[in-house]
């Protein structure tokens, strides 16, 4: 069972940047794809950025031009670098692994992030 653990969320004014964590308990380039989640009160999960094994990204409209994701593979950790936060931004974000053969979509707990004055 692979493990998701993000960090790095917490309270930020707007127009403020955050760097969110998530370490998995194996090897990351054994994934199909790596991503990044989140889900605000009231609204579906939506996906923010993802990243496959061989490094393409793909970002959410929303979020094009402000948030970067990485990863590290030496430390089995992707990240989410988030600049010019907006309140729209709040939310709980999540990471999750996607297995190579697409049977299994692994989640972390979430790490809460919001965006207010």
């Amino acid at each position: 069972q692979v493990q998701l653990v993000e960090s790095g969320g917490g309270l930020v004014q707007p127009g403020g940047s955050l760097r969110l964590s998530c370490a998995a308990s194996t090897n990351i380039l054994s994934f199909y794809t790596m991503g990044w989640n989140r889900q605000a009160p009231g609204k579906q999960r939506e996906l923010v950025a993802h990243m496959t094994s061989t490094g393409n990204t793909n970002y959410a409209d929303s979020v094009k031009g402000r948030f970067t994701i990485s990863r590290d593979n030496a430390k089995n950790t992707m990240y989410l670098q988030m600049n010019s936060l907006k309140p729209e931004d709040t939310a709980v974000y999540y990471c999750n692994a996607v297995s190579r053969d697409l049977l299994r979509n692994s989640w972390g707990q979430g790490t809460q992030v919001t965006v207010s004055s």
